[in-house]
Order: C-alpha cells, then sequence, then structure tokens
C-alpha cells in the first residue's frame, strides 16, 4: 500500500510517498481503507521537530483524523460481545499518534472511530476529527461556556475556529470573532455576532468584559487577551501556547494551555450537528494524498480559510477474498484480514 512519510524533520521536502506493509489488525483493532485525512497546523509542527510531547520518531506516517471503510477486524471479541464495527461500515475518527492517517490504510481501535452519519459526506467527516473536536473541548471542557456568556474566539476563520464559532452560537453564548478583513463576511454569517478584522483593528479596542478567550493565534494575541476578559471568574484557553500563570492570577482569571483528546462521544454529537445542517464544514482546499508536500506547503503558508483535506485513491475491491486468519475461512466476526489488490495486479479496476 502507499503512504506519506516523513523521513526526517525539516520542511515539506522531508514528506514522500512509499510503498509500505500493509498492517494488520490485532485484537480491538480495525483496518481502515482510508479516502480522506485532514491536515492540521499540529501535522506541520511534528514535522519540523517542534512538537515533541507525543515522540513521533521518523520515518514516520503522522496525521490523525481519518475518514474511510472497515475492511478487517482483529481477534476475536471477547466472550459475550460483538464487535462495535463490521467489514463495510462508514466510519470516521481522530487517531492516536502512535499511528497515522496518512496512508491507503490505518489502524484504529473502536474507541478512536465512530459510524459515519449519511448525511455526512466522506470530505466532511474528514475534517472532524482535531479541528472539530478541539474546538469542543476548548470551548465546552476546559472553557465551560454556558448560554449567555461572552466569549472571543482569535483566528476564527480557521479549522477549529470555524467549528468554535458555531459551537458557541449553537450553545447560546455571544460571539465575538477576528479573522482577516476577507473573511468578517464568511464569520459572521457562521454566526458571530461581532467580527473584529485583526489586521487593522486591535480587538481590546472594540470589546470587553469576555468571559471566556479561544486562543488559537498565541504570541502578542494572547498577551493582549488578558485585557479584555471581565474583571473576575474570566479565562483563557490556549491551543497553542502555555498561558500566563502570573496573569491569571492578576486578572483573577483561569488559565489553561488545552491537546484534545479522543472522545468518541463527542465526535457522534458533532456529527449529527452536521447531519443535521446546524453546523457547516469548510473545506479549503483538497490535496491527492501523493501531493502531501504541497498540501504541508499550502497550510504552512496560505492561512486559507477552513480545512485542507487529502484524498485517497480506493484500491480495494475483493471484498470476497477477506479470510479469516485464525481459522483460515472468510469471517465478519473473527480475524478478517482481506485482500487488497495494487495497480498492476490482475483484476485491479
Amino acid at each position: 500500500m502507499k503512504a506519506a512519510r516523513m523521513h526526517k524533520t525539516g520542511g515539506p521536502g522531508v514528506m514522500t510517498y512509499d510503498e509500505v506493509p500493509l498492517p494488520k489488525p490485532r485484537r480491538g483493532e480495525f483496518l481502515i481503507e482510508v479516502h480522506c485525512a485532514a491536515v492540521n497546523p499540529v501535522d506541520i509542527k511534528i514535522r519540523q521537530g517542534k512538537f515533541k510531547l507525543f515522540g513521533v520518531h521518523p520515518p514516520a506516517t503522522i496525521g490523525r483524523d481519518i475518514a474511510g471503510v472497515v475492511r478487517g477486524v482483529g481477534g476475536k471479541a471477547a466472550k459475550g460481545r460483538r464487535s462495535p464495527f463490521k467489514v463495510g461500515d462508514a466510519v470516521f475518527g481522530m487517531l492516536d499518534y502512535d499511528r497515522g492517517a496518512y496512508a491507503e490504510y490505518t489502524l484504529a481501535s473502536g474507541r478512536e472511530i465512530a459510524r459515519r452519519p449519511a448525511k455526512v459526506t466522506e470530505k466532511e467527516a474528514g475534517t472532524l476529527g482535531v479541528a472539530a473536536l478541539t474546538a469542543w473541548q476548548g470551548l465546552f471542557d476546559h472553557g465551560r461556556l454556558r448560554k449567555g456568556q461572552r466569549v472571543l474566539i482569535h483566528g476564527a476563520a480557521g479549522g477549529v475556529g470555524h467549528f468554535a464559532v458555531q459551537f458557541a452560537k449553537i450553545a447560546g453564548a455571544t460571539v465575538i470573532a477576528t479573522a482577516s478583513k476577507r473573511d468578517l463576511k464568511w464569520v459572521r454569517k457562521l454566526g458571530a455576532d461581532e467580527v473584529i478584522d485583526f489586521g487593522n483593528q486591535r480587538f481590546e479596542e472594540h470589546t470587553g468584559n469576555i468571559d471566556l478567550v479561544l486562543d488559537l493565534i498565541s504570541g502578542e494575541t494572547q498577551e493582549r487577551s488578558w485585557g479584555v476578559l471581565k474583571a473576575s471568574g474570566g479565562a483563557l484557553v490556549s491551543t497553542v501556547s502555555e498561558p500566563s500563570k502570573a496573569e491569571a492570577r492578576r486578572h483573577k482569571a483561569r488559565a489553561v494551555r488545552m491537546v484534545v483528546k479522543v472522545k468518541k462521544e463527542q465526535l457522534e454529537k458533532i456529527a449529527s450537528l452536521v447531519a443535521s445542517g446546524r453546523v457547516k464544514v469548510e473545506i479549503g482546499k483538497v490535496f491527492h494524498l501523493r501531493d502531501i508536500a504541497e498540501a504541508h506547503r499550502y497550510l504552512e503558508n496560505a492561512h486559507g480559510r477552513g480545512k485542507v483535506i487529502l484524498e485517497v485513491e480506493r484500491r480495494w475491491f475483493d471484498l470476497d477474498g477477506r479470510v479469516n486468519e485464525n481459522a483460515g475461512t472468510p469471517s465478519e466476526e473473527n480475524a478478517i484480514y482481506a485482500r487488497a489488490q495494487l495497480p498492476g495486479a490482475p483484476g485491479f479496476p
């Protein structure tokens, strides 16, 4: 199979399109044929060697967000229990860092994936892992946002930001958003009550009495954000850098540096909001998996609207070729491992 891998840290050019072994699922794991994968800013930091928290060691396949189809189930389910997924199920989710999404096939545990609703496209579902979960957890798990509160979202036109604006509005908050001039009308259409052009306006001169700042930018933007919090009891949640504890004490506020976690029930809730039309997914740019270096270069430099995703060529066609590794007979309930034909093999379409 093919996978996009980084062989060392560095610029986009370290990403290559390689032939690698097809992974085999163990008990509790599922073989996923990846149809779409998202490219996230954290992937850029990992590639650059600036995000060492999760210990990714080259050569490595990175990426966390996937949408695709279950093509294999590893191991027998525990006695009295059935596998949560079967071959052919359409799924989406977010992987842990020990595996990667930039591949034709990957492995996922049952807690990392959920069924994709029929009304959610694969491209939409492929964006909902890191970005949507980060927005949800930043606002509600860490920010404790409630109806009637005021939230300031920095970087509201980006992958995380455009979800955060919509989630906060659905929750009944007053949403103040910073974005570039070209994106102000669009961010307001997403649900922002007030929009601020961060390139030409100083946000602290246009808003205040904020209950929660969701900081997706860091740097000077984070430093200036303390001044817009309400006098006591506000919160600053950053996805990028550790907020100052000293400033938090001075402003009688909470300071949180968050890292997104896989939470299946939240994935399911978010997908239901997309399926119902209450949340819109903005896909800014689509690349083929083989063009991974270009995808990284675009995300790093373009600062575009919404999400960047990878489309993956579908190679699977022989579902009848699946075999039970333990017993040697076709099975869906036991250890299923299906045979994938590569281009040039007999019968490949």
